[in-house]
């Protein structure tokens, strides 16, 4: 007799299995972000997995096969005999500008839409960086308005503190593409070539600094390893002129405008680019939001051949730890701007538009290493035992009542006695057990098991002395009373609450 082959049982490279607790964290951030989102104006979109993979764009070389940096199939064949590409999608902006070339006429304009779901992309896997996760975005198309800027600038930092940051503990950092254009004037920098290899050089001054970026604004730099990266070939007084951009960040919003005029005023884009940040400024100041919220940074690059005015990311400020207890920096937790070619891929006209997108997973992941976890009180059902296998039709009946008043609740439906059954429950994370074995069906009354007391006593946790007094692990109460007993102990604040 033949071996029959079995696969083996594991994860494709960069895709993960995410159980209740990571869900209940993520599930808890958007719905935070969604209210804010909608209280704002703004609706909810739903685009499909797949998109035409003409229409991304972006990550698209070779149009044969062009799976580099998607995951992309070739659909039914056509009539001209060739199957069409599509691919899965890799963000959730380049479906809501297919969206809006293909429905324009008949929206709201402007159109103001946020949108949330997976994305996948085809890249090579690492620590934290997953071919599968999930994006938030909320953007404005149609208008070109700085206050359209500053009211998505406005709902990040209002989505972010909704979602479980505290306020102050994350920075938007607001810059404008047109800045950075006007000081490649002022900096003499004439080439395309030239200006990436300049707005590459500032984007890593978080982690050279000045010294490593002023090497590489002129000659170049040799690395730890002994690798050299050849520099952008600016002369000394114009590599200073850069990173006096770069370092006219000042604690308020008009003093960095007055600082960035001396830098880059005169040129046309320049003083445009100061026009626009000055609007967004008296818009957020008008909306509440203040410099400590968010500020303007001139060393904010991103997007280099995608944003076309305002950019803005979003940092984290809280001390975070690894998983070791560490102290680590998490950086960036989202960011945006404006971006006013993307619809014109389609249309061929320029179409004014805005937004800001965050990954729900690495926001809940920067909250749990900042000791915000939002599954830390995250609880399983109420778990019915099974004490008389005769009476399967009674604990049922228990469970109905139970969930008919709104308690999550399960009748435990292995064959395993007493024991196995309460280790079944405090690994379903239940907040209390409902024991009814021949006494308490004799009698008419329940057995009730509080399990977080129990999980708070196993842990050795020291305070919290007088909750605990007040709360005995074990009741035993009449029938009638079953579901305001176990509301008592479902309600009662979890441990992590209560710390």
């Amino acid at each position: 007799m033949t071996d029959i082959a079995r696969p083996e049982a594991r994860s494709p490279r960069g895709f993960i299995d995410r159980r209740a607790r990571d869900l209940t964290a993520e599930r808890k951030i958007l719905a935070a972000v969604s209210e804010v989102y909608e209280r704002h104006g703004f609706e909810a979109l739903e685009t499909g997995a797949f998109e035409f993979a003409d229409a991304l764009g972006k990550f698209l070389p070779d149009a044969d096969r062009p799976n580099e940096g998607v995951f992309a199939l070739q659909d039914d064949v056509d009539e001209d005999g060739a199957g069409t590409w599509m691919a899965l999608r890799y963000d959730l902006t380049a479906p809501l500008a297919r969206f809006a070339a293909q429905n324009w006429e008949t929206l709201p304009k402007p159109f103001r839409r946020y949108a949330f779901g997976p994305v996948w992309r085809n890249e090579k896997p690492g620590p934290g960086r997953y071919r599968e996760f999930v994006q938030c975005d909320a953007d404005t198309v149609g208008s070109a308005r700085p206050e359209a800027d500053a009211e998505i600038i406005a709902m990040a930092v209002v989505g972010l503190e909704a979602a479980g940051l505290p306020a102050g503990s994350a920075l938007v950092k607001i810059n404008n593409r047109k800045l950075l254009n006007g000081l490649m004037t002022a900096a003499g920098v004439a080439s395309e070539a030239q200006k990436l290899v300049v707005l590459r050089a500032v984007d890593k001054l978080d982690r050279l600094g000045p010294d490593g970026v002023r090497l590489l604004l002129g000659e170049g730099r040799k690395d730890e390893s002994g690798d050299f990266t050849k520099g952008a070939g600016l002369t000394a007084a114009a590599a200073e002129r850069v990173l006096a951009f770069t370092a006219a960040g000042a604690g308020d919003r008009t003093g960095t405008l007055a600082k960035l005029a001396d830098v880059v005023g005169g040129s046309a884009e320049g003083d445009e680019g100061l026009a626009e940040l000055a609007a967004i400024d008296a818009a957020l100041s008008s909306m509440g939001v203040g410099a400590d919220r968010a500020a303007f940074d001139p060393s904010v690059v991103r997007g280099l051949e995608y944003y076309t005015g305002a950019v803005f990311e979003a940092e984290l400020l809280l001390q975070t730890t690894d998983d070791r207890g560490r102290p680590m920096r998490f950086g960036s937790i989202g960011g945006g701007g404006r971006y006013d070619d993307l619809v014109a891929r389609f249309t061929g006209q320029r179409t004014p538009a805005t937004g800001f997108s965050f990954g729900v997973t690495r926001l809940a992941a920067a909250l749990k290493a900042a000791g915000r976890d939002l599954a830390a009180d995250a609880r399983g059902p109420v778990v019915v035992l099974v004490l008389d296998q005769e009476r399967m039709s009674d604990y049922m009946a228990v469970a109905g009542e139970l969930r008919a008043a709104g308690i999550a609740a399960e009748v435990y439906l292995g064959t395993s006695g007493m024991r196995p059954q309460m280790k079944y429950a405090d690994r379903r994370l239940s907040p209390a057990a409902v024991i009814i074995g021949g006494d308490e069906f004799a009698a008419g009354t329940v057995t009730l098991k509080d399990l977080d007391l129990g999980r708070e006593l196993a842990s050795g946790v020291a305070d919290n002395a007088a909750w605990r007094a007040e709360r005995p692990g074990q009741v035993t109460v009449p029938r009638t009373e079953l579901v305001a007993a176990v509301r008592r102990i479902v309600e009662a604040a979890p441990p992590a609450e209560r710390a």
